[in-house]
């Protein structure tokens, strides 16, 4: 069995210890992990290594920054950065190939405010996703393109689906480029396994501590191309790290292969 997890850990070294546990607690063979927020010098590559994963990362100092983690052997980087815009300077997706899986971990723009020039980049920054993506599912059968994607699907991957209305996450060009890459072939895999049930990735911070389980959304993806379609067995999301100390806003999605 394979299991590949996907982990918005929002700042990889201040969450370091939540990583960390969760990773000895779980032992994935693969994860993807998003908003390291560290250069690359700065990431924790020694601690990593000592939990027993070889990684390979693509930081940016404060902000985004993106990993592959493989359990017990070094993932072989394929690419960092999407195509189609040699100006884009955000570290927002690598890619790697894992014991001949082409995995690409990515972190799309958030969008907010929006409209704007924040949400326009977060579409075009998409339409470049989708082209890739295209070749991505014609060149490489085993493929899956895993992370925190910053989209929120449709009104069962919200808890309260109003609240979210006027937020880059929810609005329909975001679910429209979403639909799109499904379209492609790609599948989304947590839904497929739990088509009708309403699961969440990311809660917002509470000011009284802990965090707002009225806002959870689903917004954490793991696409696989249509080669994997048949080896897919379970796919959940590990909330109750959400509820651990210092969390990350995000809970770990994931999902195990024949």
């Amino acid at each position: 069995m394979t299991r590949i997890a996907t982990f918005n850990v929002n700042g990889v070294n201040g969450r370091l210890p939540v990583l960390l546990k969760w990773l000895g607690e779980t032992g994935y063979d693969i994860v993807c992990l998003q908003e390291l927020k560290t250069s690359d010098e700065k990431f924790p590559v020694d601690a990593i290594r000592n939990a027993g994963y070889g990684a390979i990362w693509h930081g940016q100092k404060s902000y985004n920054g993106v990993a592959i983690l493989a359990r017990g052997i070094e993932p072989l980087e394929r690419r960092r950065g999407l195509p189609g815009d040699p100006d884009d300077s955000h570290s927002r997706y690598i890619e790697a190939d894992v014991n001949g899986l082409v995995v690409g971990c990515l972190y799309l723009p958030n969008g907010n405010p929006a409209p704007g020039p924040k949400f326009d980049y977060k579409l075009r920054w998409f339409q470049r996703l989708i082209t890739y993506g295209q070749r991505l599912l014609r060149d490489s059968s085993a493929s899956l393109l895993c992370g925190d994607y910053n989209v929120v699907p449709g009104p069962i991957d919200a808890a309260v689906p109003m609240r979210w209305l006027g937020d880059a996450v929810y609005f329909p060009e975001s679910r429209s480029a979403y639909a799109e890459m499904l379209a492609q072939g790609w599948i989304d895999a947590v839904r497929r396994i739990h088509p009708e049930k309403g699961i969440y990735t990311y809660w917002n911070f509470s000011y009284r501590g802990g965090y707002d389980r009225s806002s959870g959304l689903r917004m954490d993806h793991l696409l696989l191309s249509p080669f994997l379609l048949d080896r897919l067995k379970n796919a959940g999301v590990d909330a109750e790290t959400r509820a651990w100390e210092k969390p990350s806003d995000h809970a770990p999605a994931w999902i195990e292969f024949d």
